[in-house]
């Protein structure tokens, strides 16, 4: 074996200097302490008691990387979904009772399951004819759910009858759920659900049982035998309501000032959760709440919170109801989820396509001096803010297109007012990009057979936005929208080609197509 010192000066052997390593370590630790050699200088010493403390980590860490591995092999841990009940009628035009019960858990994460307590022939003009199941029946379905899975949470909705109801409590007693009351009375489009014998029997053998109980004003009336007009009318009844055994109450704000009222009877509290009234389809709010309410329980969040949640939730659901029959239509429990989904797939979308303007050699040669940006919209936009583009545009740089920011919504007016003129003509047509005027890509557009429309500028009207008149006059001229709207300028302003098509990914491959075409 060489010295020590050639050891350390050697930079041109590893191999060699692997194995002196090996050879080293025995005598530099002794019982797990490292002791330095008294004939090599300090800063040797360091040096090796540094590379040895290194290794000893190595090792450690490559030990607890082999168990992590093996670990990771084996069966992952599962997280386990709450699963809820729901004790309700259906509704034949899927806007209420089971079936908004069961949209409201598939949309918050739950396994939703349920016993049907009646059949009803329903639309969004009122319920025609009800078909209660016998007490037996609805019995028989909470027993099939609860004897095979955990559901320890459950709403109750249209109940029909005393026969009912008493079936009903005996199920919630027999498994022990934790109940929140729907007190349902009358359908929201019309129709009774209860009849008036079994309201006696609900407030003195189901109440008790109950977690939470979500009346609207009118229901809360009944329960407490009194007129509920105002927000003070509500404190009263809810106390009145709590003294009949429920723990809380959640007296719902649709029928008031829109502001819930919360009331726990242990601490003798009141919370309220304010709101607003927002525009769309109503059918089934009072389901879907109470449902909501559940889920939110269901999924370890306290009252307040699940109310609030709750609360938030049908609103959205209110504003993306959409049309359904000709009376009250139904809210949408799915329409906040699927217009998430499709913000996600523009957003990939506007990202690829601008991977492709930055991927050409040529398009660079089409941005303009104020920059250029592209940009799509989501089915239904109605707002800059469900338009997504390039914060701080793209600009050109040392040949190459380059994007200043990120992809995100809301990040370019200029180009959203593009969009949003389009949409109003055509819905399909949800994207575009600006691009550098000029005669040769304009020859080029009606080489490639575009369709052409154009602006101008000078016959733009006072307080108008010019993007939105532009694109809109440019339509009209055409007679739909085309694939190509210009303008020549103006004082001030650069003139400009606008690319129009149904996503990002087709207008940035025109784009490119249109750069390769120009000499």
């Amino acid at each position: 074996m060489r010295n020590e010192r050639e050891f350390l000066q050697d930079k041109d052997n590893p191999s060699e200097k692997t194995k002196d390593h090996l050879i080293l370590l025995r005598r530099f630790f002794t019982n797990n302490s490292i002791k330095t050699y008294k004939n090599l200088p300090e800063r040797h010493n360091i040096k090796l008691i540094s590379y040895f403390q290194k290794k000893e980590l190595y090792k450690v860490a490559g030990k607890r990387m082999k168990e992590r591995e093996t670990s990771m092999t084996e069966k992952p841990l599962k997280i386990k979904t709450p699963i809820v009940l729901t004790i309700a009628g259906s509704d034949s035009g899927g806007g209420a009772g089971i079936a908004a019960d069961l949209k409201t858990f598939a949309a918050l994460g739950v396994h939703g399951t349920c016993a049907i307590t009646s059949v009803t022939a329903q639309n969004t003009t009122g319920v025609l004819k009800t078909f209660d199941l016998t007490p037996e029946t609805v019995a028989s379905q909470i027993e099939a759910v609860c004897t095979d899975m955990e559901a320890r949470w459950a709403k109750s909705g249209m109940l029909a009858s005393s026969e009912i109801v008493r079936e009903v409590a005996k199920e919630v007693r027999k498994y022990e759920l934790s109940l929140v009351l729907d007190p349902v009375i009358a359908a929201e489009a019309g129709g009774n659900l209860l009849r008036k014998e079994a309201i006696s029997v609900l407030t003195e053998e189901l109440l008790p049982l109950c977690k939470v109980t979500t009346p609207n004003a009118s229901e809360a009336g009944v329960l407490a035998g009194m007129s509920v007009k105002t927000p003070e009318d509500a404190k009263i009844a809810a106390r009145k309501i709590t003294d009949l055994g429920v723990e809380a109450v959640i007296i719902t704000g649709g029928h008031l000032d829109a502001t819930d009222l919360i009331y726990e009877a242990d601490s003798e509290t009141f919370t309220r959760i304010p709101g607003t009234f927002v525009k769309g389809g109503t059918h089934g709010t009072g389901c879907t709440y109470s449902a909501a309410v559940t889920a939110f329980l269901a999924s370890g969040d306290n009252l307040e919170g699940a109310a609030r949640k709750a609360k938030k939730f049908v609103e959205k659901a209110i504003l993306k109801s959409r049309p359904a029959g000709r009376g009250v239509s139904p809210v949408n429990q799915l329409g906040a989820i699927l217009e998430e989904k499709e913000r996600y797939l523009v957003l990939r979308n506007v990202k690829k396509a601008v991977s492709i303007l930055e991927g050409s050699p040529d398009f660079s040669k089409l941005i303009p001096e104020v920059g250029c940006n592209i940009g799509m919209a989501i089915p239904e936009a109605n707002s800059y803010e469900d338009v997504a583009a390039v914060e701080g545009r793209i600009v050109r740089y040392m040949g190459r297109a380059v994007p200043v920011g990120c992809v995100d919504f809301g990040a370019s007016r200029h180009v959203a007012s593009i969009i949003l003129a389009s949409l109003r003509y055509d819905p399909e047509i949800r994207a575009a990009i600006n691009v550098k005027y000029s005669r040769e890509a304009l020859s080029a557009c009606r080489d490639m057979e575009l369709g052409i429309s154009s602006f101008d500028r000078t016959e733009e009207p006072e307080n108008s936005s010019t993007m939105d008149w532009g694109t809109a006059e440019a339509i009209k001229k055409y007679g739909s929208v085309p694939k190509v709207i210009y303008d020549k300028g103006g004082q001030g302003k650069e003139p400009m080609i606008r690319l129009l098509g149904r996503c990002a990914t087709e207008v940035a491959k025109l784009a490119v197509e249109l750069a390769e075409q120009i000499q």
